[in-house]
C-alpha cells in the first residue's frame, strides 16, 4: 500500500488487525509507527491499551499473549513491536500437527480489536514465509524501499512543498549530493532549515550554507563546474577547502560524487536521444542541469572519461590503503587526481 493511502486510512480510523512495516528505508516505517502510536488511542486509553515491545528483548509468546487481550474501556488496543527484525520468529508453521505454530495461528485468525504492528527496519521480511502470506491476507504489508540517489532531489522538493516552502533546484541537488539517500537524515536537516526560513520563502544555497554547513562556494557542484571548464585554479581552491574541512567534505563522498558525475558524462556520449528532455531522463536529473553535462561532455571525450573513472578508482584504493600511497595526505591525493583529470 502507498504511504499516503495508508496514513489516510489510519486518519479515517480504518484499521487492520496486523501491520507489517518492512524495508531498507526506515523513514516511512517510523512515520507510520509514530502515527499509530500517537493517534489511534487517546491519552486516557493508552495507559491500559498500548504496549511497546522491542524485538531484541522480547519473545513471540509474550507479544501474542498481549495481542490476545481484549481492550479496557476502548474499542482497540495497540501492540507495537519495534526493531522486529531482531525478534526470533520461530519455525514459520513447520511444527507438527500436535504443536502448530502459535504465531501463524494468530495471524490466520487475529483479534479484530487488536492493532498489532511489526516494525521490521533496515531489512526485508521473507515473502516466501507462511506468516508473510497470512499477514498479507488479514492485514496490511508496507514495504519501504530505499530511494535511488537520482530521486532524492525531487523528494526534497516535494517534502518542502508539502510544508509550504519552495526550494531552488541547485539547492535541492546540493543537499541530495551531500546528505545521500537516508531520508531520516535528509528530513531532519530540512526540518532544522525550515525553522530559520520564513514560511513561503524559496530556500536557496545561501540558506543551506548558513543552516546546514554546506558551503555554497566550495562544494562538489562547484568542483564539478570547475573541472568541466578545466579551471585548475578554482578546482584547487575547492580541494584545499575540502582538505581543511574534512568533516564536512570527506574524501569518500567527494570521490563518490565525482564517479557519479563522470558516469553521467559517459551516458551523454552514448545517449541515443540527445535532446534536453532525453538527456534529463537518461541522466536522472532535472532539465535545469542538462546543459552542464553537455559542456562537460564536450570538454572530455569518451576515452578520457574512461581514464578518469580509472583514476578515481585508483585514488579510492589508495585512500583505503589497498594500494600503497606512502604517507601522502588525502588533500595531496586529491590534488594529484585533479591534475590527472584536467590535463
Amino acid at each position: 500500500m502507498d504511504f499516503k493511502d495508508l496514513i489516510k486510512d489510519l486518519k479515517n480510523r480504518q484499521f487492520k488487525p496486523i501491520y507489517l512495516l518492512h524495508g531498507e528505508e526506515s523513514y516511512y516505517i517510523d512515520k507510520i509507527s509514530d502515527f499509530i502510536e500517537d493517534n489511534v488511542l487517546s491519552d486516557a486509553e493508552k495507559g491500559f491499551n498500548q504496549s511497546v515491545f522491542y524485538g531484541k528483548d522480547s519473545d513471540i509468546m509474550s507479544i501474542l499473549n498481549a495481542a490476545k487481550r481484549y481492550p479496557m474501556m476502548s474499542d482497540f488496543q495497540v501492540i507495537l513491536v519495534k526493531e522486529a527484525q531482531e525478534l526470533k520468529w520461530g519455525k514459520d508453521g513447520e511444527d507438527d500437527k500436535k504443536a502448530p505454530d502459535p504465531l501463524l495461528a494468530y495471524f490466520e485468525n487475529p483479534l479484530p480489536s487488536t492493532i498489532l504492528v511489526f516494525c521490521f527496519r533496515h531489512a526485508k521480511f521473507d515473502k516466501r514465509k507462511k506468516t508473510y502470506k497470512a499477514i498479507e491476507k488479514k492485514g496490511i504489508i508496507f514495504e519501504s524501499a530505499s530511494l535511488n540517489d537520482n530521486k532524492i532531489s525531487a523528494w526534497i522538493e516535494n517534502f518542502v512543498r508539502d510544508k509550504g516552502y519552495n526550494i531552488q533546484a541547485q539547492a535541492s541537488a546540493l543537499m541530495a549530493e551531500y546528505l545521500g539517500n537516508d531520508l531520516s537524515k535528509v528530513s531532519n536537516e530540512l526540518e532544522k532549515l525550515m525553522l530559520n526560513v520564513k514560511l513561503g520563502q524559496e530556500i536557496n544555497t545561501t540558506d543551506i550554507q548558513n543552516n546546514i554547513g554546506i558551503s555554497k562556494d566550495y562544494n562538489v557542484f562547484e568542483l564539478q563546474n570547475a573541472i568541466s571548464r578545466k579551471d585548475a585554479f578554482k578546482a584547487n581552491q575547492i580541494i584545499n577547502y575540502f582538505a581543511e574541512n574534512p568533516k564536512n567534505n570527506p574524501i569518500f563522498l567527494v570521490l563518490g560524487n565525482l564517479n557519479s558525475y563522470f558516469s553521467k558524462i559517459l551516458k551523454v556520449h552514448y545517449a541515443s536521444d540527445k535532446s534536453p528532455q532525453g538527456l534529463a531522463r537518461e541522466l536522472g536529473v532535472a532539465p535545469f542541469f542538462v546543459k552542464d553535462f553537455e559542456i562537460a561532455a564536450r570538454a572530455y571525450n569518451k576515452e578520457k572519461v574512461f581514464r578518469i573513472i580509472s583514476y578515481l578508482r585508483e585514488c579510492d584504493l589508495k585512500v583505503k590503503g589497498v594500494e600503497a600511497s606512502g604517507n601522502t595526505e588525502q588533500g595531496d591525493l586529491m590534488k594529484e587526481l585533479l591534475f590527472k583529470i584536467i590535463h
